[in-house]
């Protein structure tokens, strides 16, 4: 029997934010004497609908990059991924934002350094948006990031919002606290606002308590997020302990699929990329597996946007514990 999909919305998933071009050295070697980089782009948002639209959901990017061979790159990837970009706003001078990355094992930490000031994607307002294009959506995800980037985009951020709970559509949210772009106090004055009545809230236990002031127990934390914000559905992840969630009537689990790191960059964008598989099928709780092995496959790759097939995730629910498929 045909489905009626006369009325159906373009897109699955919509999004805001900024990609930067990811260089970084493998593990073992310091910045001050690499040789060569290995260049990728990466960004939540771009992470996000890059898992999406391998799984097959319809999604878009809105963002600015610059009109030169440095945002092709970028866009070039991000096509190549099945992210459409029509609502990217082109501009002549401008630079796109960058940060090189040097991995490491303990005793010392991976480190980043940013270089991202005036970026393309941070001199965005309200008036770069085309609105009917970002809301045709069943979906709009956003990130504290963006309005971390600048006034504008602060406004962009909250304008986005605004408008997607007037036209019906679901917002979810991930709270993604940068240090290096704002203080944990600057940030919770600008996203308690923001988080109002978001149909899906995603938040670390580190964000939500240095940040939000959900502090206590991850379970404490969790009541604390959903007395914060009354979202419709959260999820407070928990590391290598995998995520609890709250989906307005019981407290779900979820934990961490097994798996050998080896880049560690993208796993929370993964992790929140299954969760809106599975409740774009109205199924949260099978969105929380997905979450779990969307964020093992991203662990277990280099670059901060995985490559998978649904063929691979299925395997993966079906086999969670990591051994052999024949």
């Amino acid at each position: 029997m045909a489905v009626d999909v006369t009325d159906r919305p373009p897109f699955d998933v919509t999004t805001v934010g900024e990609v930067m071009l990811r260089m970084s050295v493998p593990a073992g070697t310091r910045l001050d004497q690499a040789a060569h980089l290995d260049l990728t782009p990466g960004g939540a948002e771009t992470n996000l609908t890059g898992a999406l639209a391998r799984l097959g959901r319809r999604c878009a990017w809105v963002s600015s990059l610059p009109a030169n061979a440095l945002g092709r790159l970028a866009a070039n990837h991000l096509r190549a991924a099945g992210i459409n970009l029509e609502g990217v706003v082109w501009r002549k001078q401008g630079r796109m934002g960058a940060y090189y990355l040097e991995f490491a094992t303990p005793p010392r930490p991976t480190q980043a350094i940013y270089d991202r000031a005036g970026s393309c994607a941070s001199q965005m307002g309200p008036d770069d948006v085309n609105w009917p294009y970002l809301l045709h959506t069943r979906l709009l995800h956003l990130s504290g990031i963006t309005p971390a980037l600048s006034p504008s985009c602060r406004a962009l951020t909250a304008e986005a919002i605004r408008r997607a709970h007037a036209a019906g559509v679901r917002v979810s949210f991930d709270i993604n606290f940068r240090q290096l772009l704002w203080s944990a106090e600057e940030a919770a004055i600008v996203l308690t606002p923001l988080i109002q009545d978001v149909d899906l809230l995603l938040c670390s236990f580190r964000d939500a308590v240095r940040v939000l002031g959900c502090a206590g127990t991850p379970e404490q934390a969790l009541e604390g997020l959903a007395a914060l914000s009354h979202a419709r559905y959260i999820v407070l992840t928990l590391g290598v302990e995998g995520m609890i969630a709250w989906d307005g009537a019981r407290m779900l689990r979820q934990p961490a699929l097994p798996v050998g790191i080896v880049d560690r960059l993208g796993a929370g964008d993964a992790l929140a990329a299954g969760v809106i598989h599975g409740l774009l099928d109205d199924d949260f709780a099978l969105g929380l597996r997905y979450g779990a092995a969307l964020a093992a496959l991203a662990l277990s790759q280099h670059g901060d946007m995985i490559s998978t097939t649904p063929e691979e995730v299925a395997a993966l629910l079906v086999n969670e514990s990591g051994g052999l498929l024949r």
